[in-house]
């Protein structure tokens, strides 16, 4: 049986070397040849290059056709760390802050509980997925045959959580991450010198209007019983302290739960966009994407992460409410069934993407298992097949 103090003492060493080294998005070209040779090392089969950047190892045991996948992501953040730690990163302006090092490390740390221990019958597939945090590097991997080359039935996913004490896992049932699209709306007008508004058609003032009545769709115009957010988040102007600009951008992110929700707030969108320009005799452009699909898990998957992860944890909660952020593993979830859950990073941990964030290596024994767990519940063997 595997050491688990001397996993612990590994998957450390993998996290601590990973956030020092952090990749943004589908540059992720040292974690995955590390991820690869190590899951080589277990002797475990590797596929390289899957999406871009990403890796896909193979484990099997017995004679059982079912395969299921765990998933973790690698890329990390354009954010200057501010930790102070001996680990902090050698690379400038890009940070491990959403904890994807220790997400990776713990499930190198499940990859080898498993090839080493056994206890299931049938396929593991052992996804390292890139660029999860603009949300393109499921759909790459998907979109190079991830299903076709790899199949599997379901599919499970961690993220640590800030706030949440070391050794708790949580998650629920239906919804529990938002969609998120994203808008850039452009104002074109006729700019001039700051002492004669009157000769052009600036764009500050609409500019400005357009921000306030973005907030009036989710207050006034979405059913109260819907979950929504419209945040604005840059105002950008081709403008300087003594003339006045001829166009302004407005850019943001709206989340939600339904897609008849996010119909409805590029429909307010636009419609408000329209009546701010007509009325300031300017011109409004506004586009309108989506980036991430909701995270949605499946009621009876659910119930078997919690049971498995009930022996390895100090405490299972059901989580209470879906949460308003984003994630990638959703783009897996339309094609099999799965679950996304969450284990706490500790309860003084400063925020995800926070430049003082740091991936608790407590946490990394605690994840290892739960992914072990599930495997051997869901792929039960009667013997070490």
């Amino acid at each position: 049986m595997t050491d688990l103090e001397k996993l612990q003492a590994q998957m450390t060493a993998w996290r601590r070397d990973l956030h020092r080294h952090p990749e943004f998005g589908f540059e992720e070209r040292r974690t995955a040849a590390f991820v690869a040779e190590t899951l080589r090392n277990f002797g475990i089969e590797v596929a390289e290059g899957v999406g871009g950047t990403g890796v896909v190892g193979t484990l099997k045991r017995g004679t059982s056709n079912r395969a299921i996948a765990l998933r973790a992501d690698m890329d990390a953040l354009r954010i200057t760390e501010a930790t102070g730690a001996q680990w902090a990163s050698a690379t400038p302006g890009t940070m491990h802050a959403c904890g994807h090092d220790g997400h990776t490390a713990m499930l190198l740390g499940a990859a080898k509980l498993l090839a080493e221990d056994g206890g299931f019958d049938g396929t593991v597939r052992f996804l390292f997925q890139p660029a999860e945090e603009w949300g393109q590097g499921a759909l790459a991997m998907l979109d190079d045959g991830l299903m076709e080359r790899f199949p599997f039935d379901e599919i499970y996913g961690l993220h640590n959580m800030p706030g949440l004490p070391l050794g708790h896992f949580e998650t629920r049932p239906g919804p529990i991450m938002s969609a998120e699209d994203i808008f850039e709306i452009t104002i074109n007008g006729k700019g001039g010198h700051a002492s004669r508004p009157d000769w052009g058609r600036e764009v500050m003032v609409p500019a400005c209007a357009l921000v306030l009545d973005l907030q009036t769709i989710v207050a006034r115009r979405l059913d109260p019983s819907e979950i929504a957010v419209v945040s604005v988040t840059e105002l950008l102007t081709d403008g300087t302290r003594n003339a006045l600009p001829s166009r302004a951008r407005v850019l943001g992110d709206c989340r939600s739960f339904r897609p008849e929700v996010s119909a409805r707030i590029e429909e307010e969108m636009r419609r408000i966009a329209r009546g701010i320009a007509e009325g300031h005799g300017v011109e409004a452009d506004v586009k309108y994407t989506r980036e991430f699909v909701p995270t949605i898990n499946d009621a009876s998957l659910t119930e078997e992460m919690m049971a498995a992860a009930g022996p390895v944890s100090r405490t299972v909660a059901l989580r209470a409410e879906p949460m308003t952020a984003s994630e990638d593993f959703a783009r897996f979830q339309t094609r099999v069934p799965g679950c996304f859950a969450f284990i706490g990073n500790g309860e003084t941990c400063p925020p995800l993407h926070h430049p003082g964030y740091d991936f608790n290596d407590e946490a990394l024994i605690h994840g290892a298992r739960i992914h072990a767990a599930i495997v051997r519940n869901r792929l039960p063997s009667s013997s070490d097949a």
